[in-house]
């Protein structure tokens, strides 16, 4: 197998793995406190070998292509947020399902988002060169962002006693580690080979993670189908609007069509990676926005099928000359 094929049947495997995560749960209750244990090392591990493909030592090549770029930032961080906030009205009144889906789209995705773009006929190019730029901008707004829509609650979720030291060990060393890998890599010059086997990895990993997730929160997974009707209908239709709106962008900025499919995946692709271990440190009583950060990463998944198949053909067909 391809890593290309693991890559596009990503969706089946992350499926699998919580069915048999939500009934060995079921079966073996009891299990669920080892499983957590073995939740974040394996999330640091998958943030690891997911930020080792992200180009971080080479920032400054992404504000080469200015149009391009602008395209991409204006979308996810001034677009995204208003329409995430358009939503909200369609959701519960329910601090922990608004919480998730919050974490889940305010922040674009930094990983399947330059695969889809490359599996779409996108270009793959400028989707990586905006990949680390993503990244950094996320980290610094995503506090903002949850301020602004969340008011007083955010205050309670800052206070989580976990909270800072998960940010920290899960998600800062992680992102250092990689950072240094890459240095390493260019300065031996024959490094590559080892960057190329950890891109194997994410795919497991977060299968790994979400089986343990679904596993060790049997109880939450239950407790929360009731409201998942509600929250589908949510990211069905962030999907929808995300694509347009990715669309329009790419005229508005006189992109080709492969930049503007880059930003049409860019805006529909999310980052729940990245915020699962903030979510997994909250109290219990925020167990529920764990479950909605996963669910929306099987639609995104189910979604970007479809994206593959609508974006190159409606969206940002190539017009070729007879």
């Amino acid at each position: 197998m391809t890593r290309q094929q693991l890559e596009r049947h990503q969706v089946w495997i992350y499926l699998a793995a919580i069915l048999v995560g939500l009934a060995l749960g079921s079966i073996a209750p009891g299990m669920s406190d080892p499983f957590e244990a073995l939740l974040w090392p394996a999330l640091g591990l998958l943030l690891y070998a997911t930020f080792t493909q992200v180009p971080l030592n080479h920032l400054p090549d992404a504000f080469r292509d200015r149009r391009f770029m602008s395209a991409v930032l204006i979308g996810n961080f001034l677009l995204v947020p208003f329409l995430v906030w358009g939503l909200l009205v369609f959701l519960p009144d329910d601090p922990a399902i608004r919480l998730g889906v919050l974490l889940v789209l305010l922040v674009p995705c930094t990983d399947w988002f330059i695969t889809f773009t490359h599996l779409g006929g996108g270009d793959t190019r400028r989707a990586i060169a905006a990949t680390p730029v993503n990244l950094i901008v996320q980290i610094a707004l995503l506090p903002l962002y949850l301020w602004l829509f969340m008011g007083e609650s955010f205050v309670e979720i800052l206070a989580a006693d976990r909270i800072a030291t998960v940010f920290v060990l899960i998600i800062l060393l992680p992102l250092l580690a990689a950072w240094l890998t890459e240095r390493w890599v260019e300065r031996r010059g024959n490094g590559t080979a080892v960057v190329e086997r950890l891109a194997w990895l994410p795919v497991p990993l977060l299968a790994l993670v979400v089986f343990l997730i679904a596993s060790s929160q049997v109880q939450a997974v239950i407790g929360a189908i009731p409201v998942m009707g509600h929250v589908f209908g949510v990211f069905v239709a962030y999907l929808v609007a995300a694509a347009f709106a990715g669309a329009a962008l790419g005229r508005l900025f006189g992109l080709k069509p492969p930049a503007t499919r880059a930003v049409i995946f860019s805006l529909g692709t999310r980052n729940s990676f990245v915020v699962l271990p903030l979510a997994l440190a909250l109290a219990p009583q925020w167990q529920t926005t764990t479950v909605v950060i996963v669910f929306q990463s099987l639609v995104e998944l189910f979604g970007m099928v479809a994206y593959l198949w609508i974006v190159p053909r409606f969206l940002a067909p190539i017009v070729r000359d007879h």
